[in-house]
């Protein structure tokens, strides 16, 4: 195959694949890279600028350069897409071939297919994944295996996809010499070979945004936007996205994110896993923002309860969706007792987002749909809830930024965070991005809140209810014990939980923790993980 002029690629194309990669492919991708590359190297700068301020002292607070948009009683985002109207449950997961069948045939109303955080980007998995998208599009996806069919329904969900963040580069593809970005690379090649398709079918372009930190990282979105449909000629407004409000910076500038992004915007959600991983790492130089136990840090802590309310009064004042948080809970076997309590826990989760005003909910599991679609039949009879201005809601600055949470700090909560930890990193590194463990679905975000916890209970000599200090030498032999545990657990190597322990071990004893687990672990991907059930339709 003939590539583009300045395009290379390090590894061979995934087999089956062929057509995704094309020539055409390749060369709109190298478009979009060429223009916007240097933008969002630019705003990735400024994200290192800010931390460093915040680390001297200075805090976060609402932006009073554009005090006059969130003012503005008069501009509106656009209204929603055709299949966007009713979101009422939405299931996540990553792109393997039968996840997507499964998810789309599951019931809910929304599937975003994640290329993200419940998604390891090995080489083939992000391939393939864009295979297994542009096959389901067309209803050529189905497949058999084992003896077992897998085929779309009728009317499957609608489909949205999350690109990888702006922080990650996609090292398989060089243009010019330079990495791609990871965003820019998912978007461009699912954007090309599917947006025109979609429009054909009824539906759209639609997309989930995450990890920004700034209104500006949403312009830059927005004039990729516009510069991709302009290329292929569709009209301008084709696309829609939803941006996940999981960072504590753009918990300031929601309001600007949906101006940003005006014509294009379908809501805001409230990433919560993510947005706990940020509160705490972007407050790391803050000795009194200390957390408690993860299960502690729930959506009734006030810096939550704040985030929540502001979220959804910002999206109704602007008449687009405010969604809610993932139910990382999954069904328990073979226990019926423990799972009624999950699943009770589960239901009033998403009692109190429907009652809260929220207009559809995140499921990590097929079976918390049933659970999830009758809590928000009951409670929102229409398909949103955009009449819920919430207007007896005042948010200040210091609410969102405070860091009082109840709850303790406990030597299972430590081990916990341990066990998390290193089997997520050890699963990641070997091509699985979503995780089971002790009943939760686990993906990087909840990974990041255990690894950023230990590193801040460290850092400032944090003590257990029981007295015990944290330090490395208390920590080290669970490290070892729960290692060797991992290291049994069928489908992890060995030599993946070694790197995952010296990873961990090693951050938690830095000044200052890693900005993201899945830039530093990038390099010892598996080269090569081939997921079953892949038959191209190019």
């Amino acid at each position: 195959m003939s590539l583009p002029t300045g395009v290379h690629l390090t590894s061979p194309i995934p087999k089956g694949a062929e057509g995704i990669l094309s020539p055409d492919a390749l060369a709109f991708l190298a478009v979009i890279h060429r223009t916007f590359n240097d933008r969002r190297k630019e705003l990735l700068a400024n994200r290192k600028k800010v931390q460093a301020e915040l680390d001297k002292g200075k805090s976060l607070g609402f932006l009073p350069e554009t005090a006059h948009i969130r003012q503005s009683p008069s501009w509106q985002c656009a209204p929603p897409a055709r299949g966007l109207e009713d979101r009422r449950v939405e299931i996540t997961g990553p792109t393997d071939r039968k996840m997507v069948i499964n998810a789309l045939n599951s019931g809910a109303k929304t599937f975003m297919a994640d290329l993200e955080d419940s998604n390891s980007p090995t080489w083939s998995n992000m391939v393939l994944g864009q295979l297994n998208l542009h096959d389901a599009i067309r209803r050529q996806i189905d497949f058999e295996t084992n003896g077992k069919q897998y085929k779309l329904v009728e009317n499957p969900a609608v489909l949205l996809v999350r690109p990888r963040g702006w922080h990650l580069e996609e090292s398989h593809v060089l243009i010019d010499g330079q990495p791609v970005s990871g965003s820019l690379f998912d978007f461009s090649i699912y954007f090309y070979h599917n947006a025109a398709e979609l429009v054909k079918r009824g539906s759209g372009p639609y997309f989930y945004l995450p990890k920004m930190e700034h209104h500006l990282e949403a312009r830059l979105w927005n004039d990729v936007f516009c510069l991709a449909t302009s290329k292929l000629g569709l009209p301008q407004g084709t696309i829609r996205a939803t941006v996940l409000i999981e960072t504590l910076p753009a918990a300031f500038q929601m309001e600007e994110i949906l101006y940003e992004l005006k014509e294009h915007s379908a809501g805001l959600n409230c990433g919560r896993w993510d947005y706990i991983f940020s509160f705490i790492k972007t407050q790391r130089a803050n000795k009194n923002a200390i957390m408690p136990d993860r299960s502690d840090v729930t959506m009734t802590a006030p810096f939550m309860d704040a985030y929540v309310k502001l979220l959804i009064q910002t999206c109704h004042k602007r008449k687009v969706a405010a969604m809610g948080g993932m139910a990382a809970l999954i069904p328990i076997k073979n226990d019926p007792v423990a799972n009624e309590a999950a699943m009770n826990k589960v239901r009033n989760d998403k009692k109190r987002e429907v009652e809260a005003g929220h207009d559809g909910t995140w499921v990590a599991h097929p079976g918390l749909i049933p659970i999830a679609m009758e809590v928000f039949d009951n409670h929102m009879k229409g398909p949103n809830q955009y009449h819920v201005r919430r207007e007896d809601v005042t948010v200040t600055d210091k609410q969102i930024y405070n860091p009082k949470c109840e709850g303790k700090i406990t030597e299972g909560g430590v081990r916990g965070n341990i066990q998390a930890a290193l089997s997520y990193c050890a699963a990641w590194i070997g091509g699985n991005g979503c995780v089971p463990i002790n009943n939760l679905m686990e993906d990087a975000a909840t990974a990041e809140i255990a690894r950023v916890q230990l590193w801040q209970w460290v850092k400032y000599g944090s003590k257990t209810d029981s007295g015990k200090k944290i330090d490395a030498a208390f920590l080290q032999p669970i490290f070892s014990e729960e290692a060797a545990k991992v290291a049994q657990t069928p489908g992890i190597k060995a030599e993946n939980v070694k790197i995952a322990s010296e990873y961990l071990i090693g951050d938690i004893k830095s000044t200052w923790p890693a900005d993201f687990l899945t830039s530093d672990l990038a390099r010892h991907l598996d080269a090569e993980h081939q997921p079953s059930g892949n038959k191209s339709s190019l």
